[in-house]
């Protein structure tokens, strides 16, 4: 079992998302919080603060990538065998309407073969507070043998 499942396990969500944003201190401009996290899933929220706003006052088309990439970060982390390493490699990301609300990134993995190293496609979702999808994303990442 991953170090990071085990730490999420013992600590719950709130600590658990303090403790990657130390880990990954990039992470914290968005303020990510975890509701939930286990091989194959992971969901992640952002509010919707000044802080991520574009010159619209929407959110910012990168700080939705952050929450994409962390929630696909960590999923692939606590999905991967204890053999493997992993690294972000890519990003592919498609803007669907403007973020005018806190969202949740949602990043499913459960149809990966995690046992096979090699480049994967990690989808991850990206909604509003009324559950429009605002953006899509691939995270990329490299799965090797240590």
């Amino acid at each position: 079992m991953s170090q990071l499942h085990d730490l999420y396990k013992a600590v719950g969500n709130k600590l658990f998302s303090q403790k990657v944003c130390e880990i990954a201190p990039y992470f914290a401009t968005i303020d990510p919080q975890f509701v939930d996290l286990h091989p194959g899933y992971s969901e992640v929220v952002m509010p919707n603060t000044r802080e991520v706003h574009n010159h619209l006052g929407t959110v910012h088309a990168i700080a939705m990538c952050n929450l994409a990439e962390i929630a696909a970060g960590i999923m692939t982390d606590v999905s991967i065998p204890e053999t493997c390493r992993w690294i972000p490699v890519g990003m592919r990301v498609r803007y669907l309407a403007k973020a005018k609300t806190s969202l949740r990134g949602i990043a499913d993995g459960r149809e990966i073969d995690w046992n096979t190293p090699g480049e994967i496609e990690v989808p991850v979702t990206i909604t509003d507070t009324d559950g429009l999808e605002v953006c899509a994303a691939f995270i990329i990442v490299k799965v090797s043998l240590k």
